[in-house]
């Protein structure tokens, strides 16, 4: 229970930190005379880097929000890595956690007790550690919020076309809300499949449509330089799971390993029969 409480704690820090850098930050213009250091030091550089890129790929800012948001997320890739390797090994012992909630389901001070030291025992023995699960995330939100922030309060990076979009203005036929919509699912899906049969609630099942139809909503009404954002970012999301954390792979190891687990005891219960007959003889 006290890891439990940690990681929440961990997690509520994260998130909270995501509110402090996105909702209290002010939503003025960035302009090269923004002041203090989120404002100055770094969006306006994410700004800087996004107009110089643009200025390679023909003067476009719509691929230089493309490859810089590719670029991006390849930098904190290995904090995903770290973080989905951490989330795996949580998923793996999630049956034998919920065994140990269904044998120690009392709310008593003794019962609490014994499980959260069960608990921490099997953590020990898995070799996870909660907290250090959460501090790539704590890491990556400020440079994707950064990023988003760049885009969003960057007049500049509104201006041109990209395809057929004005990047000011809305996509007039829909297509990056539904794309980003359609990405979003994906990757909910794919990191839904990857887990252990069983460790699937009703709110997990809820979270995976509710997620797309609220991104693709809100994606609806954004400039077209989000949407695409939004579009890129999500789309590597899903490559990123395939490539780190792929379900079919995860799936096709849990039956091999259900497998050779099952001929282990086979093969004992073989062993056992046969010692017994032979000591009937």
């Amino acid at each position: 229970m006290k890891r439990r409480k940690k990681r929440n704690f961990a997690i509520l820090g994260t998130l909270s930190l995501a509110v402090l850098l996105a909702g209290c930050t002010s939503n003025a213009p960035i302009t090269s005379h923004s002041t203090g250091i989120w404002d100055h030091y770094i969006i306006w550089n994410f700004v800087r880097a996004i107009q110089w890129l643009s200025n390679v790929f023909g003067h476009n800012y719509g691929w230089g929000i493309v490859v810089f948001t590719i670029i991006i997320r390849i930098i904190i890739l290995p904090l995903m890595f770290y973080q989905m390797k951490s989330t795996r090994k949580t998923q793996e012992i999630q049956p034998k956690l919920m065994e140990l909630q269904k044998k120690y389901p009392g709310k008593d001070p003794e019962s609490m007790q014994k499980l959260s030291e069960e608990q921490q025992k099997l953590y020990a023995e898995a070799g996870i550690n909660p907290i250090a699960g959460c501090l790539p995330m704590l890491i990556q939100m400020p440079i994707l919020i950064a990023l988003y922030q760049a885009i969003w309060r960057s007049p500049i990076l509104k201006n041109g076309d990209f395809l057929w979009m004005h990047l000011g203005d809305k996509d007039p036929y829909y297509i990056m809300p539904i794309l980003a919509a359609l990405f979003t699912f994906a990757t909910s899906k794919l990191t839904m499949m990857s887990q252990p049969e069983g460790t699937n609630n009703m709110m997990s099942n809820m979270m995976l449509y509710f997620m797309p139809i609220m991104t693709g909503f809100i994606a609806i009404n954004l400039p077209s330089a989000l949407a695409l954002y939004w579009v890129v970012t999500n789309a590597f999301s899903v490559g990123q799971t395939l490539l780190l954390q792929n379900p079919f792979k995860i799936r096709r190891e849990r039956e091999e390993k259900a497998a050779a687990e099952k001929a282990h005891q086979k093969r004992l219960e073989k062993a056992k029969r046969k010692a017994y007959k032979s000591k009937r003889k």
